[in-house]
């Protein structure tokens, strides 16, 4: 192997290195964003009726 193939080679590795890092970058982005979003909808849950609601049935209406 010749100086030029080794150095294609070595900016061949750098490079998926590089892209692979990039990858992880914008993974871990979107998990963040998932689960922010997934944060928000559980927040926007009403809280549950109090307890005295719902025990009687009015069947005379």
């Amino acid at each position: 192997m010749d100086v030029t193939g080794i150095a294609q080679t070595a900016t061949t590795i750098a490079d998926t290195g590089t892209k692979q890092a990039v990858g992880i970058a914008v993974l871990k982005k979107a998990q963040d964003i998932a689960a922010s979003s997934a944060t928000a909808l559980i927040e926007a849950i009403p809280p549950n009726l109090p307890a005295h609601l719902g025990n009687n049935i009015n069947t005379k209406a």
